[in-house]
């Protein structure tokens, strides 16, 4: 659509110097609807609206190029002037605080290590100790054992042949006991017997001769 302007040109009647009226100025009307597109598309080329969008425009590329590595350029020079050394030192202090950490753990572990070696190697020494003790103790139990039981042995020996001792004296005692006991029954044997009387002696030598 094209819209249409009419301008109505207003005529003010002065009266003039001579006493004769001014002649009123034409009446503009609107052009055509074709020309009044033309018109359009001339003033739009005017005010810079038209063409293409100006990142995409071709004849802009030197100087955005231009910019383009202006600007990398400054952003590289930040990034490592000020940026990828900061980057860098927090990289470098935590790869040593890692690196700390793990001879930290290494020293522990070689420690922890070398503990359990030398409580192995007490244990085993306590071990052997212990045995060897043992040994000892047993060997020196079996010795007081074997003395004590000698010494037993030696006094039952001697208490055994003191009481056959003794057995020996009594029984001999016991016998000659029996003897006169015997002899003195078999004389009143015979004196009932015969009435005759016979000495212990004789009946004792009686007594005897029957026995061998």
């Amino acid at each position: 659509m094209s819209q249409t302007t009419i301008v109505v040109a207003q005529t003010t009647e002065t009266p003039s110097p001579e006493g004769t009226a001014e002649t009123p100025a034409p009446v503009e009307t609107a052009p055509p609807a074709g020309e009044a597109g033309h018109t359009t598309e001339g003033t739009a080329q005017e005010g810079g609206h038209a063409g293409p969008f100006p990142p995409m425009d071709t004849s802009t590329y030197p100087s955005q190029l231009f910019w383009l590595v202006i600007f990398f350029g400054l952003l590289y020079l930040l990034m490592s002037r000020l940026a990828l050394p900061k980057m860098a030192g927090v990289l470098e202090k935590r790869h040593r605080t890692i690196e700390g950490d793990l001879a930290r753990a290494a020293a522990l572990k070689d420690e922890t290590e070398a503990a359990v070696q030398a409580y192995e190697t007490a244990l085993a020494d306590a071990r052997a100790n212990a045995q060897a003790i043992a040994a000892e103790n047993r060997a020196k139990m079996a010795g007081e054992m074997e003395a004590e039981r000698a010494a037993l042995d030696k006094t039952l020996s001697a208490k055994t042949a003191d009481a056959e001792a003794r057995i020996a004296v009594a029984k001999a005692q016991a016998m000659k006991d029996v003897g006169e006991v015997a002899a003195e029954s078999a004389a009143e044997i015979v004196a009932e017997l015969t009435g005759s009387t016979v000495s212990k002696a004789e009946a004792a030598k009686a007594i005897a001769g029957l026995k061998g």
